[in-house]
Order: structure tokens, then sequence, then C-alpha cells
């Protein structure tokens, strides 16, 4: 591959909306930049999938997003995905700055008062080398409660709003007693980039139990870094950057999640990209 460009756009993607929240914070972040997001709903959920299945879809956005818009750098908006792919991709692309996400168990740790944590995620996340090193590196002091959240990102990728909040309350209710007393759960992690789409209601749901801490303002200051260390960063002289959809399934509720989270009106481009 060519040497990024500056002017080039940066690649986010992830399985479906649920990336928006990344993408969304990446705006605010630099907002100069432009982006591609690629939502691969045609390919999704990926929380509920084999790696091997996930790595391959990873390596075939990668190739995409490279050759074709010419990404500067790779924004890894999946947990499940940055556990299956990152290693890979940053072996096939060493050129290329691509920054992963990872459950926000460092800054959970770090505010907790109880020393106990709750880690709401997919099981492929829960499951994967990459969160049990990250859980292996926190202090032993510190007790991680994990619960796997079958069916959920489905529920917010489809807008299903009741089972949204079923499994809002079961998964919650799941993790044992929350709150600021020894022995309670004071710190969640939403460990899946859906998950903090709908921070609002969980927020509500928890009513002062408990903080909630998600991974999209990390990624974005970090890939700021990163950008700023390696000369990306897009000139000042361009005012607002722009943000181009893409989803390899249905488009609709990729259009009508970024009506709602991002500054974009625009109309969301289907893609067909086989492994």
């Amino acid at each position: 591959m060519a040497e990024p460009l500056a002017t080039a756009p940066i690649g986010v993607f992830d399985s479906g909306i649920g990336g928006l929240s990344v993408l969304q914070a990446l705006y605010q972040e630099l907002p100069q930049e432009h982006f591609v997001y690629l939502a691969d709903a045609g390919y999704a959920p990926y929380g509920e999938r084999e790696s091997a299945h996930v790595l391959r879809r990873s390596e075939a956005i990668a190739r995409y997003l490279i050759d074709t818009p010419q990404v500067k750098a790779l924004v890894i908006a999946c947990n499940t995905a940055t556990a299956a792919a990152v290693a890979t991709l940053r072996r096939r692309y060493p050129g290329l700055p691509i920054i992963g996400i990872e459950p926000a168990v460092k800054p959970a740790a770090a505010l907790s008062r109880t020393g106990r944590i709750g880690v709401l995620a997919t099981r492929s996340t829960l499951q994967s080398d990459k969160f049990a090193a990250l859980l292996a590196s926190q202090s032993p002091s510190t007790h991680f409660v994990l619960q796997p959240c079958d069916g959920w990102a489905a529920a917010i990728e489809q807008a299903d709003t009741a089972n949204i909040t079923r499994l809002a309350t079961q998964y919650l209710a799941a993790l044992g007693p929350l709150g600021h007393h020894d022995g309670e759960i004071d710190a969640i992690v939403l460990g899946c980039t859906h998950y903090a789409l709908i921070s609002e209601l969980l927020t509500s749901l928890l009513a002062g139990r408990g903080s909630l801490h998600e991974a999209g303002r990390p990624v974005a200051r970090r890939a700021h870094q990163v950008l700023q260390a390696q000369g990306l960063i897009r000139p000042s002289l361009f005012r607002d950057g722009a943000i181009t959809l893409l989803s390899t399934g249905a488009p609709e509720p990729l259009q009508l999640a970024a009506k709602r989270w991002l500054p974009f009106t625009g109309a969301v481009q289907s893609l067909a990209l086989a492994s």
C-alpha cells in the first residue's frame, strides 16, 4: 500500500450501528477529518460468531477501505473484531495506523470505590484471549463480574425498544447487587459499542447505583494522538469534515441511527463485499 496522505479519510468499521458511538466521539475529537464508516450488517452479529468468521470479515473490510477510499488510518469500532483481528491486521499493514478498542476496564477499576466491576459484553469478547489478558493486567484486589449479553446488540440494531429494555433489565440484574457499599458493584463496563447507544436507558435503570464506562472517547483521543505523531492530521485550513456511511446489509437501520446520533442526513450507500 502507498504511504497514507493527511487529506485521506479515516476508516471506521463495526458489524452494524454500534460503532456509531465511536464515530460520534471521533467526529467530536477530529471535526476537520473525513470519515468512512462501514457497517458489516450483512454478516452480523459478530459477537455471537466464531472468531474465524470475524477475522475473515475484518480482513475483507480492511482490504476494501485501504484499496478504495484509500484510508489513512483504520479504527476498529468493535470489541469482538478488535479481539479477533487487530493483531493480524497490524502485521499485514505495518504502515497503516490501526486503532482497536477494548472494554473500559482500566478507567472503571480506577474509579471504583468497592473494587467490584460489572462487565456487560458479547460472549465472543468475554471468551477472547485479548480480554483475558486485559483482566490479568488489573489489580488482583479488583473483582470482575462478567455477563454475556446474548441478543442485546441485535435488539439495539433492530431498534426493538421493548426487547432492549427487557434485556437491559435482565442483564443488569444478573450482575448481582449494585450500589456503593461493600460487596456491591459500583462500576459497569459497556463492553460492546452497541450498548453505549442506549446509555440513557441504562443510566435510568441504574438510578445512581453505579457508573457507566464506555470506550468511545478514549479511542478518539488515542486516534488523535496516533495521527498527530505520524503527521496525518488533516490541515487546519480545511473546515468541517465529512462522513460517508456504507452498509453490507439493509441500509435503513444505519440510516435511522445516523440521523439520531450523528450530524448526518445523507443516504447510506449499499456495498456488496464478499470475504
